[in-house]
């Protein structure tokens, strides 16, 4: 089968499109003909070596952990998976993934694929959609007649955090930039904040929020500053590394996201239910991974892209 693969840490150059070996699915294991393949950011720091003390791979490796296709081969010991079944899955972190033609998957991470999407599409919802819902849910426990704010909707945690908030009956306030603002709009938050034009800080003088995620990168200071806008009591979540300094009542959350089948699920149910929309900025062909990577390295690559091999 055909691959991309890095056989040492480095830039985007080591990304290699080449032959490689089907896999064979193992015990607890299906075998997935890849439909997409979605790129994550986090892709980019293991293939330069950045998180090798979170995520070590063997070389060569093949990257990618969102993925979207139909059961090729099902091994020993898994029921309820059949070949020909329409599947997404969020592969464990490290292994060999989903930049191939098939890529490996244990059944335990597998949800059905939406009936309402573009297969392919369906590789950007496993990752980034538990990551939403398990940062305002799980962790932050949002509920109705709340307070939002969003730091970073534009990307693809932003605008399912925006769906998801709106959904549960919260007042939800996004900052992105004039590109996604109609998007947002129309995902259901009640005020847009055009950070190109009025910074944050600024924009929100005076407020408070019950919940503030951050999915932009910022300093320290800034950081601190973002928890200022929490109300006591209420929930500070980042899905950027690094310590956080917040006031007494405030409580930090650092969101590390886990691959969940029931979760998935039921994403997947209300996408098919048209309550919760997969946006994807681009499709690329397989081989051009490494100038995905090398785009995202330079800052110049937005929205979701997915890969079809």
């Amino acid at each position: 089968m055909k691959a991309v693969r890095y056989h040492a840490y480095g830039d985007s150059d080591v990304l290699v499109y080449e032959d490689a070996d089907r896999p064979v699915a193992g015990p607890g294991q299906v075998v997935v003909k890849v439909a997409g393949a979605a790129f994550n950011p986090a892709d980019a720091g293991i293939r330069g070596g950045y998180l090798q003390q979170a995520f070590a791979v063997t070389f060569p490796h093949i990257p990618g952990y969102d993925v979207s296709g139909v059961i090729a081969e099902v091994g020993e010991g898994v029921s309820g998976w059949d070949a020909g079944d329409a599947v997404v899955a969020f592969l464990p972190i490290g292994v060999d993934g989903a930049a191939a033609e098939y890529a490996a998957a244990p059944a335990e991470t597998l949800a059905a694929a939406p009936r309402t999407v573009e297969l392919a599409d369906a590789a950007a919802l496993p990752s980034t959609g538990l990551t939403a819902w398990q940062a305002l849910f799980d962790e932050a426990g949002l509920t109705a007649g709340q307070g939002i704010l969003v730091n970073g909707a534009s990307g693809a945690v932003g605008g399912y955090a925006v769906q998801l908030a709106t959904q549960a009956g919260a007042t939800v306030t996004a900052t992105g930039d004039p590109r996604s603002a109609s998007r947002l709009h129309s995902y259901g938050a009640d005020e847009v904040i055009d950070y190109t034009v009025t910074p944050l800080l600024q924009a929100v003088a005076g407020r408070r929020f019950d919940v503030v995620l951050n999915l932009v990168r910022a300093t320290p200071e800034e950081t601190t500053q973002l928890t200022d806008l929490v109300t006591d009591g209420g929930t500070f979540l980042s899905t950027i590394p690094g310590p956080v300094t917040a006031r007494d009542g405030v409580r930090t959350v650092q969101v590390f996201v886990r691959s969940d089948a029931a979760e998935l699920a039921g994403l997947v149910a209300r996408v098919d239910a048209g309550d919760l929309k997969i946006y994807v900025s681009q499709r690329r062909p397989l081989a051009d991974l490494a100038a995905v990577h090398h785009e995202a390295d330079a800052g110049r690559l937005s929205g979701k892209t997915i890969l079809t091999p």
